[in-house]
């Protein structure tokens, strides 16, 4: 089974132009601990609560300034839609992360997968979900154009 039979297609991601509020508000939102950066659907970064914690309010830096893009952590661990699932079931284990960006070969973010979707037993291929919650806000950028309804994030 390849990744792409198990990952979740729609995600929330934020962009390198988006402020650290921003990015914090909806980790909050999501209860998420880190989101995927994206700039025109490709990945370029991953921007953690301790990203925003160590580079930026432990300097006193004032979150409402500072970008997304001077603060993520641009060496982003991900796998590809192609890859089997217990190979990126290894991976994560050994990367000690519990969701993973899913990209194409030319690295344009089209999903996530969880450690839960990989190594849950009888894995069978996800059926797209709708978040039906009343509280969720909309998202600040989707890894899809336009056509979304509701999506989840990432958390490494």
């Amino acid at each position: 089974m390849k990744i792409r039979d198990v990952m979740t297609p729609d995600i929330d991601v934020v962009s390198p132009e988006d402020t650290l509020t921003t990015a914090a508000q909806l980790m909050a939102d999501l209860d998420f601990e880190a989101l995927p950066v994206s700039d025109k659907n490709r990945l370029t970064g991953v921007i953690t609560g301790r990203d925003i914690a160590t580079r930026v309010v432990a300097d006193g830096c004032d979150p409402k300034e500072v970008t997304v893009g001077t603060t993520m952590t641009r060496d982003a661990l991900y796998c590809f839609e192609n890859e089997p699932a217990n190979a990126v079931a290894q991976k994560m284990a050994a990367w000690w992360v519990r969701r993973l960006p899913v990209v194409n070969r030319d690295k344009r973010l089209i999903g996530i997968v969880s450690l839960a979707d990989v190594t849950a037993p009888n894995v069978a291929p996800r059926a797209r979900e709708v978040d039906t919650r009343s509280h969720r806000r909309q998202p600040a950028h989707s890894a899809r154009p336009a056509q979304r309804a509701h999506s989840t994030a990432v958390a490494a």
